[in-house]
């Protein structure tokens, strides 16, 4: 028989499932209109506004985590989110559609993606990060985004060159503050969604009997991505590559340098060496990734399926105490 306060965990993980959802829509469509009416393409806003929002709970946890000299667990949420990210997120949206890819997003963004990556995986390898390190990631980051919003304008900028998809609005794009607002409400209620979630799920997880490491290790990953997944799921949908793809791509670049550069500034981390393990897992599916968007400029279903994949068999392997 399942307890009253089983009956209302249950509830409240159903109703977060809407809550992202909805505010994902709500997100989605504001920041497409938005993107047209600032004269930005829809990838441009994806790898910065939307990247950077949906990316808050990773920046929560990890500062939480650097304020209270919980190293491995900063270091562990960045790192595990951006494996996440790319491998599962990226892999279920191309089983929904096959993904096509700008040549900008592979050329521009996929080699700062992979830059962002061996950087900090370079800064990390001493086992530590100190201010000075996280001030220099935090620099990079800054000029990053900068450079893309000098030079995101174009209407065509985020239309994929692959015939038969096309992203571009065909309704007339009115604004008077009111997609501002929807941007943000969306947000709001996609973290405030993605927050409960997390712990409704691992309230019942526990229930279960699963211990806290195993918690961590997928519930709790899993969760500070939820914004990330619900967006591009949403976006791919609708069609709006650019937001589907550049939030994945700017939120990893974002969790790399910014988030982490921001966490070692408040306090340096520490971190034991098992971390590199999990910083070699990622460097390995940020580089073939990259190769596979490269030559075959699309993600196909079968591809996504493969690196969906290898997060399942990453996540066995942790619980088997196999991989850190």
């Amino acid at each position: 028989m399942v307890s009253s306060g089983t009956a209302v965990q249950l509830g409240v993980l159903v109703a977060t499932v809407a809550g992202l959802w909805v505010g994902a829509r709500l997100l989605v469509d504001s920041v497409v209109r938005l993107a047209r009416r600032l004269g930005l393409s829809e990838l441009t806003i994806g790898l910065t506004i939307v990247a950077a929002g949906t990316s808050t709970p990773e920046l929560v946890v990890t500062t939480d985590a650097a304020l209270a000299g919980l190293g491995a667990i900063a270091v562990g949420n960045v790192v595990g989110s951006n494996i996440y990210n790319l491998a599962f997120i990226l892999g279920v949206v191309s089983l929904v559609r096959v993904i096509p890819i700008e040549r900008s997003l592979v050329h521009r963004d996929g080699v700062v993606l992979v830059a962002s990556t061996l950087v900090g995986a370079a800064v990390m390898l001493d086992l530590t990060i100190s201010r000075v390190e996280g001030a220099v990631l935090v620099v990079l980051f800054v000029a990053y985004t900068g450079y893309l919003l000098r030079t995101g304008a174009g209407p065509d900028d985020s239309a994929p060159d692959t015939p038969g998809i096309s992203t571009q609005l065909t309704e007339r794009v009115t604004f008077r503050g009111r997609d501002a607002v929807l941007l943000v409400v969306g947000l709001v209620v996609v973290l405030v969604s993605g927050d409960l979630m997390v712990g409704a799920a691992s309230t019942l997880a526990r229930a279960a009997g699963i211990s806290d490491s195993v918690i961590g290790a997928t519930i709790v990953a899993a969760g500070t991505s939820t914004p990330e997944f619900a967006v591009s799921l949403v976006a791919m949908r609708q069609g709006r590559i650019g937001v589907s793809v550049g939030n994945v791509v700017g939120s990893n670049v974002f969790n790399m340098l910014g988030i982490l550069g921001i966490a070692s500034v408040v306090r340096p981390l520490s971190f034991g060496a098992v971390a590199l393990e999990s910083v070699a897992w990622l460097t390995v599916i940020v580089v073939v990734m990259v190769a596979a968007l490269w030559t075959g400029r699309k993600l196909s279903r079968p591809e996504g399926a493969l690196f969906a994949a290898s997060e399942v068999g990453r996540w066995v392997l942790g619980l088997l105490g196999l991989l850190g």
